[in-house]
């Protein structure tokens, strides 16, 4: 029974690790950032002695000419709308300072402000020292590399023509000139936007000519998406994210997150780097839970992929520099090199460069990603985030997740809600894995009965290891026992349940969805049965603001879990199994809804519904047991090894009868 125990034990702590793990993800257990009141940060970093953004570059850098580069006053410009109705998808405010994007806000999401939703600003400045923005899409550094000199456009006021509308479509043109201390214009830069409806597609693109009569070679680095909020209540799950495809069209993924940008050691730790040199780059992508800000250079139209993209970083922005860096205005963004490229003087051809790009603002939504041939092509679903473990592998659990999520979709389709989607599906997977499940109890319930003869066997050939373990297994053999098969079935289950909790915690489809209308009327936020001002736990620090109903009845699920779990006869347990099974039986129930009190309640449905499902089916098990005990111990049943009983030999069947 002690070794029982053991595998018992061993895999309960690795379910509390792996729930710990998460929940030090989560960063429940780090103080609230001030300046977010509704949110809790993740990390806690290291402190920022030197930036690792350039805020202040240099309107040009003195060379051998005087150069200049001049634009026109400050204007706003907007394209798209925020109207739902409007067919547009989203909203751009564009700036002239830098011909960047201000905001990009989404038309079709909220914000999820339980007083005043407003349309969720997907991408929002930088703001730091003196009135300075970093913006998206701004070109940060142009350099003329005879001349060695470089201008900081994205500090330039560009000059802003009229928008062009053109059967919905709608165009904002932004315009530069580069000229020498004679004020003639030798390079002339243009940006220009466009929209179109039901689209979460804009396109992009600069232009670069040469004007003077001699040849010029030029280089830049382009600000990517820049300033995506933060979405997920309980931890900051923002990340950057590149895409690759190697020489046999296999698309994969290379991605940092805050923890990683935040404290670089050098370059090459916010550098986002393929696998292989032949590798060829795809895109990449700002993101947070929910949300994708993704930035696709276009190939030339002799190329099948984009080469002037030669580096891809990204940036960890912390405008007020505070030390540990979780005031609440840090967040993420991308900076793209481009490759330099030479221009003929005028006239010739070769005397301008064109430079697309197409970015997407939206959700990380499967469904939408497989329906659109470009998002398909791509590969957009891997901006999408899933939770592999030490034992679950990503290539085990994404194939999983993606099809549940799949599931759970489909059977919105006729149930019309997620939380009982939720219910409906957890009861489904116990059923289908029952059988599994119902093996490794009746094998847990042999090991428990065969403890007080496993004993005994210990005793005699304490001194002969090799004998006892002969004698231990002809023991488990003859009653058809096994001690892995207690613990191989739960292990063989976690992939099914990892990925499951993946899909809940993941889907876009659960931001905003109601379970009940009087109590989770959000299943990506906590239930908030009761709203109160904040209050601060003392010693912990931890800032509670509602009364979430949830894990208080996930704690009573853990605790009947408890009680049917099968445990160590007390006439048999030695004083220090009795002392962890009493402690376990305290732990679990206080310390898992502590643990998960502010995760969403489409997470905490899932894992409630999930226990109280397996104290039904551990009761319906435990009660199979006892009836086949109880028949077998009648005479009703034979005896057989697969039983617990000695095997009878079988009486031969005649021929034939009369």
């Amino acid at each position: 029974m002690r070794d029982q125990m053991r595998y018992l034990i061993f895999v309960v702590i690795c379910f509390v690790v792996f729930c710990s793990w998460l929940v030090i993800e989560s960063g429940l257990f780090e103080n609230r950032p001030q300046a977010e009141r509704r949110c809790i940060l993740l990390q806690q970093s290291e402190p920022v002695v030197k930036p690792q953004v350039e805020y202040l570059a240099p309107r040009f850098t003195p060379g051998p000419a005087d150069l200049t580069a001049a634009g026109g006053p400050v204007k706003s410009v907007t394209l798209g709308s925020v109207d739902p109705k409007s067919g547009y998808k989203f909203q751009l405010a564009l700036t002239s300072e830098g011909a960047a994007i201000d905001t990009a806000t989404l038309s079709q999401f909220d914000d999820r402000n339980y007083k005043n939703p407003q349309p969720l600003v997907l991408l929002s400045p930088v703001s730091y020292g003196n009135g300075q923005q970093i913006l998206s899409l701004a070109i940060k550094k142009f350099v003329l590399i005879q001349q060695k000199q470089q201008f900081a456009l994205d500090k330039l006021s560009w000059n802003s023509f009229d928008i062009e509308k053109t059967d919905g479509n709608q165009s904002a043109c932004f315009e530069a000139v580069i000229t020498d201390s004679a004020s003639q214009p030798i390079i002339k830069l243009t940006k220009t936007y466009s929209v179109v409806p039901d689209s979460y597609l804009l396109e992009c693109k600069v232009t670069i000519e040469n004007l003077s009569d001699i040849e010029q070679e030029v280089r830049f680095n382009l600000t990517g998406p820049t300033g995506i909020g933060r979405e997920d209540i309980s931890r900051d799950t923002r990340k950057v994210v590149a895409a690759f495809k190697d020489p046999q069209g296999q698309i994969y993924s290379a991605r940092l997150d805050r923890r990683r940008l935040t404290k670089p050691k050098n370059p090459d730790d916010i550098r986002l780097k393929a696998r292989k040199a032949d590798d060829k780059f795809l895109w990449a992508a700002a993101t947070n839970k929910y949300f994708a800000a993704v930035i696709v250079p276009v190939p030339d139209a002799n190329e099948d992929f984009c080469t002037h993209v030669t580096d891809k970083m990204g940036a960890f922005y912390n405008p007020d520099r505070d030390r540990k860096a979780d005031s609440g205005d840090e967040t993420i963004g991308l900076d793209l090199a481009i490759a330099p490229a030479t221009l003929k003087p005028l006239g010739q051809t070769g005397s301008s460069r064109i430079y697309s790009f197409q970015l997407y603002f939206g959700p990380k939504d499967k469904g939408l990603f497989d329906k659109n041939q470009l998002y398909r092509k791509l590969r957009f679903t891997e901006t999408i985030d899933f939770v592999p473990c030490f034992c679950c592998p990503a290539s085990i659990i994404n194939p999983l997740a993606f099809g549940i999520l799949t599931t759970m979709k489909w059977m919105y389709g006729f149930i019309g809600n997620y939380g009982v989607v939720i219910i409906i599906l957890v009861f489904l997977i116990r059923i289908v894995l029952h059988p599994i499940t119902k093996k490794s109890q009746v094998s847990m319930s042999k090991m428990s009965k065969l403890a007080p003869k496993a004993e005994e066997i210990k005793k005699k050939y304490a001194n002969n290891k090799a004998e006892m373990n002969k004698q231990m297994m002809a023991l488990y053999k003859e009653h058809g026992a096994s001690p892995i098969m207690g613990m191989l079935p739960m292990m063989a289950q976690m992939p099914i349940w990892i990925a499951l909790w993946s899909a809940v915690n993941a889907s876009i489809d659960l931001r905003g969805a109601a379970f009940l209308p009087f109590w989770i009327t959000d299943l990506s936020a906590p239930d908030a049965l009761i709203r109160f001002s904040a209050i601060t736990v003392p010693l912990l620090g931890w800032k509670i603001e509602s009364l979430n109903l949830l894990p208080i009845l996930m704690g009573v699920a853990f605790y009947l879990q408890q009680k049917l779990t099968p445990s160590q006869p007390a006439a048999s347990s030695s004083p220090q199994m009795a002392q962890q099974q009493k402690m376990m039986m305290i732990m679990l129930p206080v310390l898992f809804p502590l643990m998960f009190y502010k995760l969403a309640s489409g997470v905490n449905l899932y894992i409630m519904t999930s226990t109280f499902a397996q104290v039904i089916e551990q009761h319906v098990i435990r009660k199979h047991i006892r009836q086949k005990e109880q028949e077998e111990s009648k005479g009703l049943v034979a005896a057989t090894s697969k039983t617990g009983g000695k095997v009878k030999k079988k009486k031969p069947k005649p021929f034939f009868k009369w």
